[in-house]
């Protein structure tokens, strides 16, 4: 591939391009902070895709939100020279919404799906002889002679993007060629992180002020982008401007973020657990209600990082606060507390 053009020709359909937060995008995969063996095994594919005049292989990024996922499929197409084209699951509803971008793809032009796991099964099932015949089936008539009629596409790439791998079905997974999983960030590339941004964002921010911005991002560049213009704004009213760690500190605890990058709904979360449900085990549906959140929400955005840092375990009896989050918040924890893990 090597046409020059990687416009993203659906804009509307990905409103966070025309933010902020696009400009702090990186414009070449080697610009992209993290993820060292997912950067390298891209690169790999990319090399070998141009060395034969190919398309990119069907590629998977699944992980929690905010990880780079969107980032990674814009930077492909920015690297193979082509367009992307961009939806999300829950948005496609029918046959006829893939048609319209299926045939609208030039060769070697790939197709971003954000939340693929929420796509209906008949539109999966339309997918299938795209992603590996390039066509599809368009039905012309309806009722019991209906007929179809098979429809040529070009060669395209398909990226999927998932905070729920395991809601994708087998034969979904096994049509995508690359799966890489994307990780929470280590505090220093998060620093990385926040330094390019804040020059991109002209914040006068020292080495000091950066760490401590990064060590309360959840792991999350998305989070560390969000918390870095915050502070910004704080240094920017009550102090000189400058960001350094006394003032990432002082703007971060105002935001009620914590040393650990918990904030308020984490809080309040594992507080519930632990004042209202004795520790638990305690059933999500009841914890979201307990909490006034989205069940969903609770389970892709706040519970994969407060299991990671060791203050909430997943049980098949239910939630669990562990002895580190009664410790965090002061309290004292039951004899034995963690033990209830897998019981």
């Amino acid at each position: 591939m090597s046409r020059a053009r990687s416009e993203i020709t659906t804009p509307d359909i990905l409103p966070e391009e025309r933010s902020t937060e696009a400009s702090l995008r990186p414009s070449r995969l080697d610009e992209f902070v993290g993820q060292a063996k997912v950067k390298e095994n891209l690169q790999i594919a990319i090399d070998a895709a141009r060395g034969r005049g190919e398309q990119l292989d069907h590629a998977l990024f699944f992980g929690p939100p905010g990880l780079g996922k969107t980032t990674l499929a814009i930077l492909l197409a920015k690297e193979m020279g082509v367009n992307i084209r961009t939806s999300s699951g829950p948005v496609l509803e029918r046959p006829g919404d893939l048609v319209g971008l299926l045939t609208g793809l030039k060769r070697g032009d790939i197709l971003f799906i954000d939340e693929i796991h929420r796509m209906r099964p008949v539109l999966e099932e339309f997918l299938y002889p795209a992603m590996e015949d390039w066509r599809v089936d368009v039905r012309v008539s309806d009722g019991p002679h209906a007929e179809t009629i098979p429809m040529a596409l070009e060669p395209f790439t398909l990226i999927g993007a998932t905070t729920r791998y395991g809601l994708l079905t087998p034969p979904m997974r096994a049509r995508f060629g690359m799966v890489e999983r994307l990780n929470f960030y280590p505090p220093e590339d998060l620093a990385q992180i926040v330094t390019r941004s804040a020059g991109i964002l002209s914040v006068d921010a020292d080495a000091g002020g950066a760490e401590e911005i990064a060590k309360r991002s959840r792991g999350t560049p998305r989070v560390a982008n969000r918390l870095l213009r915050r502070v910004r704004d704080y240094a920017a009213v009550r102090a000189d401007g400058r960001v350094d760690r006394e003032t990432a500190r002082q703007a971060l605890a105002r935001l009620d973020v914590d040393e650990f990058g918990l904030d308020d709904m984490d809080a309040r979360l594992l507080k519930t657990i632990i004042e209202k449900f004795e520790g638990g085990p305690v059933g999500l549906g009841t914890l979201a209600v307990a909490v006034g959140e989205d069940a969903g929400t609770l389970e892709e955005v706040y519970e994969p990082y407060l299991i990671q840092q060791g203050f909430l375990q997943r049980t098949p009896r239910g939630r669990i606060a562990t002895s580190t989050a009664y410790r965090h918040f002061g309290f004292v924890a039951p004899k034995g507390q963690d033990s209830l893990f897998g019981q």
